[in-house]
């Protein structure tokens, strides 16, 4: 089974969403959420998260979250994760209450396929403060790929996880998760990082953007934007249209992907010291705004 294949299917079987020129987006991937333990990425992180999450919410985006956003390699189960990050997820469920959370299942959540699973771990949880079960993510459906179609242009934007152009990370995710689990989160603590992550193999992360970008041509230049490797990518208009939203475990910063007003932009949220020495989170704009339009396709 070919990355071709593999993404094409994906494509097939997407969740598709209309939006046009006054509909607002934000993706993000690779938040890794954790347990708060050593081992946890996600921790150094998520005020500048929580707090661009609030920024979203308040000025009414939609939130698609492409892939790996519980880190359920290194964690045995959802219900640790929460209780370690229960705001963000507080603020998550808000999206999905007002139908604007779209969520993707990556390798290190591959488990989310599974509407069984995700019924049993993600639809309700228990609150010690009044010993009673509350409702969280009720009815939620993850998907393995999202399709943005604009209703006066027709233009497609594929938006998926990227793990289906890396063979080890798709096929064999549980012998992966398994060595994660023994192995590489121990030895994490202590600051060995996993070598089969493409985000710390460079020859690995080349060769899975060359696959995507292959599919992209094969598919008549289809705007493609995607996570996994971590690396945030921002074409011009004429080049290959595959993005890249990077992460949200990049040291002291979070980087995303917004669409709004029918173009697109690459963002970094982080933490800025200002003249009189106290501390704020800034959102950055790093590439963009760009028409939509001005990609054009075949």
């Amino acid at each position: 089974m070919s990355s071709n294949f593999r993404l094409d299917r994906a494509y097939k079987n997407a969740k598709q969403l209309a939006f046009d020129d006054t509909s607002k987006f934000i993706f993000f991937s690779d938040c890794h959420r954790g347990d708060n333990s050593f081992a946890d990425d996600f921790a150094n992180n998520r005020n500048i998260y929580f707090h661009a999450l609030n920024h979203y919410y308040r000025e009414g985006f939609q939130y698609c979250e492409l892939g790996d956003g519980d880190e359920l390699w290194e964690n045995l189960n959802f219900e640790a994760i929460f209780e370690a990050h229960k705001n963000v997820y507080q603020l998550l469920r808000q999206f999905h209450l007002e139908n604007r959370l779209h969520m993707v299942w990556g390798n290190h959540d591959m488990v989310y396929r599974q509407k069984s699973y995700v019924d049993k771990h993600l639809s309700s949880y228990f609150e010690p403060i009044d010993d009673s079960d509350k409702e969280l993510f009720q009815g939620i459906n993850y998907n393995e790929a999202l399709v943005l179609k604009h209703q006066q242009t027709g233009q497609e934007l594929f938006c998926t996880h990227g793990h289906q152009a890396d063979w080890w990370n798709y096929v064999c995710w549980r012998i992966g998760r398994f060595l994660v689990r023994i192995l590489w989160k121990p030895l994490q603590v202590v600051g060995i990082a996993d070598p089969t992550s493409p985000a710390k193999n460079y020859k690995e992360l080349i060769r899975i953007e060359k696959r995507i970008k292959k599919w992209i041509l094969k598919n008549n230049l289809r705007i493609t934007i995607a996570g996994h490797t971590h690396r945030p990518r921002f074409p011009e208009p004429g080049q290959i249209p595959f993005f890249n939203d990077g992460s949200c475990v990049h040291p002291r910063s979070i980087t995303g992907l917004e669409l709004e007003n029918g173009k697109i932009s690459l963002i970094k949220w982080q933490i800025a010291t200002k003249t009189d020495g106290t501390l704020q989170i800034v959102r950055i704009l790093l590439e963009g705004p760009e028409k939509l339009v001005d990609y054009i396709t075949d």
